[in-house]
Parts: structure tokens; C-alpha cells; sequence
């Protein structure tokens, strides 16, 4: 894995966020690739109750100031980094005050998810892209954790299909057992296509449930990753008939082993 670009985009990432299985295998997977020699930057959103004094965040001026159309309203970007302490790993995050700032990551404090997510997701994914694209740092793999980064595979295979620097890019899907109970804005659909994305793209999600997402998720990636020890029969069904390249789960020092093997066999 010497000198080999990966990229993680994540929903949530330790020590920023709250330890689960996504967080913690968006932390831990590229610290084995750094190990490694590879070079290595996280994204992720930087929700409201992330912690910006302690974990020294500051904003990154000659990134920010761009505005992304999200469903045909101008939102302005904001990027801020910091570094996850002995790692020297480098974590973007993606911010919005419209978006991000509420002091939760997906829902309220009764629960309910938050009626923008949908967007929210768009503009992540837009975001990311931009941002490397400003970076002028190729990725030889973009690895997508979370539903709220599942989105990304879509708009890289389609709406950005003719920015050269993502030709040769490989796009790895994980996929975890736990998401959001309930639907997505069912207005989704629409807000893609206005983005001039196909309906044979994306009907997928149609119903955009947690499902749907990651099906659509795997559906425009290269490669998928169980991320939990059980998926649900649907889900299951729906990776082995893909006939990509697949990662079943593994305990972490298994893990050491198997994926940095995976990427460089089967992906690259």
C-alpha cells in the first residue's frame, strides 16, 4: 500500500463523533493503511455537536467560500480540518450552516429524523468532490462509509463522470447492518434528477429508505465491504447478485490482513 491514495468519506468517524460500528471502522481502516505507507485523508460532515475547541478544528479559507447547488438553492461551503491525534491523519469536514449546525447528527431530540437529510446527503457528496477537486490530490480509492456519504458513488459515476481527475478512481462501499428506521424526503428522486442524473440511475431509491440507499450505494461502486457480521437477506441478496468484488466482515485484526490484500488484488 505504499504511497496508494485512499480516500474515506464517512457519515460519522471516531474520535469526533460517538464510537459504533461505523465510526469506528472509519477510523480504524485508514489507520491500517497508514501503518501501511499509504496516504491517507478522511471526510466527514462536521455536525453541531462536534466539538470544534477540542479537537482543534479550524477552517481552511482557500477551500471555502464555493457555493454547491443543492435541489436549485445556492448553499455556501465551508471546510474545516484537523488532525486525529498521533495518527497524522488529515480529516476534512464538510459544513453548511443550514445544514450542519443543529447540534445532532440525524435527528432530533425526540427521535424523528431530520426532514433534510436528503439534501444534506447531496450536499456532502458535492462537497467532497469539490474539495478534491481544489486539493488537486487524486484518490486511487474513494471508500464510502455511512448512509449519509452513500450518495457519493451516484454523483461520481454520473453528475462528475467528465472531471478526468476521477478516471482511474476505485469506489469501495461499505455496508453496515444499522441505519434509519423510516423514509428518506421522498421528494430524493427529484432532486437528483435535477441534477440531471438519469431515473435508470437512481430509481433505486424511489422509496428512499436505508435499503434502497445502500443498494443504490453498491450499485455505482467498484467493490462493497460487509461492515457488520449479519446484513439483512435483501441486502445480502442484492451484493452477491452485483458480482463485485466483495470483503465479507472480519474482526479488526483479521482486518489488518484481508483489506489492505482486498484493495490492492481485487480493486486496484
Amino acid at each position: 500500500m505504499e504511497d496508494k491514495r485512499i480516500l474515506y468519506v464517512s457519515s460519522e468517524v471516531v474520535p469526533y463523533l460517538a464510537e459504533n460500528e461505523v465510526s469506528l471502522q472509519s477510523y480504524e481502516m485508514p489507520k491500517m493503511i497508514n501503518d501501511l505507507g499509504g496516504q491517507i485523508r478522511i471526510f466527514m460532515p462536521r455536525y453541531g455537536n462536534i466539538n470544534e475547541r477540542r479537537h482543534q478544528l479550524h477552517e481552511v479559507i482557500r477551500l471555502s467560500g464555493m457555493n454547491l447547488v443543492v435541489n436549485d438553492m445556492d448553499m455556501p461551503l465551508i471546510i474545516k480540518v484537523a488532525s486525529i491525534p498521533k495518527e497524522r491523519i488529515q480529516v476534512y469536514f464538510i459544513d453548511n450552516d443550514e445544514y450542519f449546525k443543529r447540534k445532532a447528527t440525524f435527528s432530533d431530540e425526540e427521535g424523528v429524523l431530520y426532514p433534510d437529510n436528503d439534501e444534506r446527503a447531496i450536499f456532502f457528496a458535492k462537497g467532497v468532490v469539490e474539495t478534491v477537486k481544489k486539493l488537486n490530490w487524486v484518490p486511487d480509492v474513494i471508500h464510502v462509509h455511512g448512509w449519509m456519504a452513500a450518495l457519493l458513488p451516484l454523483y461520481l459515476k454520473h453528475y462528475y463522470k467528465d472531471e478526468g481527475i476521477f478516471a482511474e478512481t476505485k469506489i469501495i462501499t461499505s455496508v453496515y447492518e444499522h441505519g434509519f428506521e423510516g423514509e428518506l424526503d421522498t421528494n430524493l428522486l427529484d432532486k437528483i434528477l435535477f441534477d440531471a442524473i438519469t431515473k435508470e440511475a437512481v430509481g433505486l431509491i424511489e422509496k428512499p429508505n436505508y435499503e434502497n440507499l445502500m443498494k443504490l450505494s453498491v450499485m455505482h461502486s467498484d467493490a462493497v465491504v460487509s461492515g457488520s457480521e449479519t446484513l439483512s437477506p435483501t441486502l445480502t441478496k442484492f451484493i452477491e447478485s452485483s458480482n463485485k468484488p466483495f470483503l465479507p466482515f472480519g474482526t479488526k485484526e483479521n482486518m489488518k490482513e484481508t483489506y489492505p490484500s482486498f484493495i490492492k488484488n481485487q480493486v486496484l
